[in-house]
């Protein structure tokens, strides 16, 4: 069968803080953002053109509310019905009046564990039917009422056999020291889908298992990945009934049979994969059941087609993360872009981008449908190898690859003892924030940089094997920067245009038909720059990291835009504060 086809803390009390405060417009018809990326399609895309190329340098903060929980901040806010609905890295949800920022409710989550899957944090809500629901990092999804903020029910959704796995606590004195991150509970980040009834959203931290990380967070000190042996767990994508919360169907990416694939030596799309074919089948009778912790998590939102009747997947890392002997073959429905049934969670297509991972190739980016060669139906993925991948709805054959978003070296080298660099490194080209796609270009924020992947061992002692596990580090001497990149996808995939930015670009990217592309930096700066070359036609000081996406809506006549400004764990180390404002720009009457 081809690869393309199957047919902590709790936070403080939430505040609102107005400045700048303008006259509004006659009334008008409301235009909403019902939902993270907009709406199922998922690509970030407004036709709204009150703030536009003309109009732009006007553009001054309408109001600021402050939620009370510092960092992390990653939510794209929604607005239904003239309230904007707003969740923080700690799971509380706020609703404001989406004119002033007056807040009309606030719920403050109360975590039933401390046990969680790397830092806190949560990109977004789904709001419909006069619910909003929110998927939290403890393993629970619940839901709202979208007037009062009363909890109309709570599903536990991570079952207790997928609690924490730190079952070799006495590393970390063997590795140097370093603090040991396990698997832990399963939890969610990203925003739910609601779709034909029902609530999908799936887990993340079941690609990694046990794993050591420097304290900054980042790469610079070296993060221990991947080590040998049963620690992760299977990644899974679920769906709930929106009245009630039973589960409905839950499909798992790592299946029980079939998850070794053909031992393939090259991509779908040609790409050799320097695999050792021959010491992954060898090492494949005593590691039959790695399935079982095989990892996969999805990380961010599907894009919907009701038409078809199917939902589009990223699916994550094989875990162990970097180490791929003990989990010999192509480690299935892994590092793929998937449809699914949205009625029952069958697996309809694949499209594995990266086999049998060692270097952390996530497909992490929210998918987006869009109309691909001669008129097809179509879903892109924005990959962290440095391609746009365009594949038919239908079937998921590949109908276009883009240009490369970026020099890649070494690419699906494999780690060595001696160290393997290779550009781009687990951080991407193109990690987990969205692609906003206006019908003819992608705009993507695209990082360059390289990784040195080196494999180490750990000698056996009394009672205990030998211990091998990557360790991934910033390629010294290699350049490490961020673009902004717009792709022609009505061209083959050309790069119309590349702008280097100051520092690091994270939260992905708004397009406007005003002509605008919105892309925030990890500096703080919020930019609009002119769609049709790049130019920064306008930038704002947002106080703290830009780590997640911007959106638009329109009220009475007013058209504004919101961006979180609290920052990630990459924000911190790189020496930028972290905060907790929601900003809300609009123009002066």
């Amino acid at each position: 069968m081809p690869h393309h086809a199957i047919l902590r803390g709790r936070g403080r009390s939430l505040a609102c803080l107005a400045l700048f405060a303008t006259p509004l417009a006659a009334s008008a018809a409301e235009t909403p953002w019902p939902a993270f990326g907009h709406d199922p399609s998922n690509r970030n895309f407004s036709e709204l053109t009150q703030i536009d190329r003309d109009s732009i340098d006007r553009l001054r903060p309408a109001w600021i509310f402050q939620t009370g929980v510092t960092g992390y901040f990653q939510a794209q806010p929604v607005m239904v019905d003239g309230t904007l609905y707003l969740s923080t890295t700690q799971n509380n949800v706020a609703a404001l009046d989406a004119k002033t920022g007056k807040p009309l409710w606030t719920y403050s989550h109360k975590p039933r564990t401390e046990k969680i899957f790397g830092p806190p944090s949560n990109r977004g809500l789904a709001v419909s039917g006069g619910l909003v629901f929110e998927a939290t990092m403890d393993g629970r999804l619940i839901a709202l009422d979208a007037k009062t903020g009363t909890m109309v029910w709570d599903k536990e959704a991570v079952r207790p056999e997928e609690g924490e796995t730190e079952t070799a606590s006495g590393l970390a004195a063997t590795l140097g020291g370093k603090p040991v991150q396990g698997s832990s509970r399963l939890g969610f980040k990203m925003p739910p889908l609601v779709a034909d009834g029902l609530v999908i959203v799936g887990v993340t931290g079941a690609g990694y298992g046990l794993h050591i990380e420097d304290a900054a967070g980042g790469l610079d000190g070296g993060a221990v990945v991947g080590i040998e042996g049963g620690y992760g767990r299977r990644g899974w994508l679920a769906a709930y009934d929106a009245k009630t919360g039973e589960e409905r169907w839950r499909w798992y990416v790592t299946p029980s049979e079939g998850w070794e694939g053909g031992f393939v030596e090259k991509t779908t799309d040609g790409t050799p994969l320097h695999r050792d074919i021959a010491a992954e089948k060898a090492a494949a009778p005593a590691n039959r059941d790695a399935w079982r912790v095989g990892g996969g998590s999805p990380w961010m939102t599907p894009a919907y087609d009701s038409d078809l009747g199917l939902i589009f997947l990223g699916t994550g890392n094989p875990a162990p993360q970097n180490f791929g002997l003990s989990r010999p073959g192509d480690n299935l429905y892994t590092m793929c872009l998937v449809a699914l049934d949205v009625k029952t969670g069958a697996l309809r297509w694949y499209y594995q981008q990266v086999p049998h991972d060692e270097w952390g190739y996530d497909v992490a980016a929210p998918p987006f449908l869009l109309d691909g060669p001669n008129g097809t139906k179509a879903v892109a993925s924005a990959s962290k190898t440095g391609w746009i991948y365009v594949h038919d709805r239908a079937s998921g054959k590949l109908l276009e690859r883009s240009a490369p978003l970026l020099d890649q070296k070494n690419l699906f080298a494999p780690p060595t003892a001696q160290g393997t660099v290779v550009a781009p490194g687990p951080l991407g080209a193109v990690s987990w924030p969205p692609t906003a796609y206006d019908g003819r270009r992608a705009y993507v924020q695209v990082r360059h940089g390289a990784t040195t992947y080196t494999v180490k061992t750990v000698p056996a002692a009394t009672g205990r094997p030998e211990i091998r596990y990557t360790e991934t580090s910033e390629a010294k001497g290699e350049p490490s920067f961020s673009m902004l990149t717009a792709v022609d996808l009505k061209d083959g995939g050309t790069i119309a245009w590349s702008v280097r930015s100051a520092s690091r670009l994270s939260g992905g990217t708004l397009a406007t038909a005003g002509g605008l592309v919105f892309s925030g930096e990890e500096d703080g700066h919020l930019d609009a720059h002119d769609a049709r070359d790049g130019r920064v036609l306008w930038r704002f000081q947002c106080g703290a990291g830009i780590s997640g996406p911007a959106m638009t809506y329109a009220l009475d006549g007013k058209q504004y835009v919101a961006v979180a400004a609290g920052g990630a764990s990459y924000t911190k180390a790189s020496g930028f504060g972290t905060g907790d404002a929601l900003l809300v720009f609009a123009l002066p009457d």
